[in-house]
């Protein structure tokens, strides 16, 4: 990776830069440039076995060898790896408004979905968006056409936090309006009731789908380190607390490490790709992390 991309991939530089689709473009090309654009993105098709033509297939895919062997005309089946189908669903919800740097949450959840998808679009992927809180808020249909991206950063840039996160509900919904197998990508901070996310995720992956979740928090949760008395205002409850945080901080990172650790053994025990981001990170750090693991996902089918 290049200083010059780090540049541009900072929470600092990228916060500075107003319009979310100018952003997302920033970054991919910045990380693209750093990795000398990956030979592993676009399409990768199979040849699976032949079978009898029949009337209406296409030309094409005849096997002319084949034909001349004997005399009677075969056409191949491919199988397409990659033109990769995903659905991003973004977090739109309360808690995503908190932040102690230069992108909250919700911000920097909103410009890791808009970064994923140009790049997917790109590869001509498919593309698709759910943005969401206690219920659906946008849903954007997947789509290849690079212009797509528009619908894309339009939902995002429409969905402004509120409200709480019934995630259950969405990953239902989500399951039952996508019969065909692709990949989910679930852009939160998982402030959430975990068993209701675990049997979300369960539905996912019995349809068949690939599941990856980029789990975003904030510096301030986790590592707790205020100082002096501190008023806490709850941003999904009208609840306020007010306290000597030094007295809560090893007891706040106990529990912390509790719910991280459930998190993951959940995930892992539904072979579900998972991240933690800091949201002082790089969003260098995301696309990487997004590349390992869609790698990785080939490799599985």
């Amino acid at each position: 990776m290049t200083s010059v991309s780090k540049r541009f991939l900072h929470p600092e530089t990228i916060a500075r830069i107003s319009h979310l689709e100018v952003r997302a473009r920033h970054v991919v090309e910045g990380f693209l440039s750093g990795i000398h654009r990956s030979p592993y993105f676009g399409q990768s098709i199979e040849f699976v076995q032949h079978r009898e033509y029949t009337r209406g297939d296409d030309p094409r895919h005849i096997d002319w060898k084949v034909w001349a062997k004997q005399d009677r005309y075969y056409v191949k089946q491919y199988e397409e790896e990659t033109n990769l189908r995903c659905t991003l669903l973004v977090d739109v919800s309360g808690s995503m408004q908190y932040g102690s740097g230069p992108l909250n949450k919700y911000a920097y959840g909103c410009t890791a979905a808009a970064s994923l998808a140009y790049l997917l679009l790109r590869q001509q992927d498919s593309v698709g968006c759910v943005s969401f809180d206690d219920a659906t808020r946008v849903v954007v249909p997947p789509r290849s056409k690079r212009t797509h991206l528009q619908s894309v950063v339009q939902a995002l840039e429409v969905s402004k936090p509120q409200e709480k996160t019934d995630l259950y509900r969405i990953l239902r919904d989500v399951a039952e309006a996508s019969p065909r197998r692709g990949m989910i990508v679930l852009i939160s901070d998982l402030l959430v009731d975990r068993q209701g996310l675990f049997k979300g995720l369960r539905l996912l992956k019995q349809r068949g789908h690939d599941v990856m979740i980029f789990h975003v928090l904030d510096d301030d949760e986790l590592n707790f380190e205020f100082n002096g008395p501190t008023r806490f205002d709850g941003l999904e409850l009208p609840d306020r607390l007010t306290c000597n945080p030094r007295a809560l901080r090893e007891g706040y990172l106990e529990a912390l490490h509790a719910y991280l650790d459930e998190v993951r053994r959940g995930c892992a025990q539904h072979v579900v790709d998972y991240a933690l981001i800091r949201t002082s990170q790089p969003l260098d750090v995301v696309l990487a992390t997004y590349l390992s693991n869609r790698l990785g996902m080939h490799h599985r089918n």
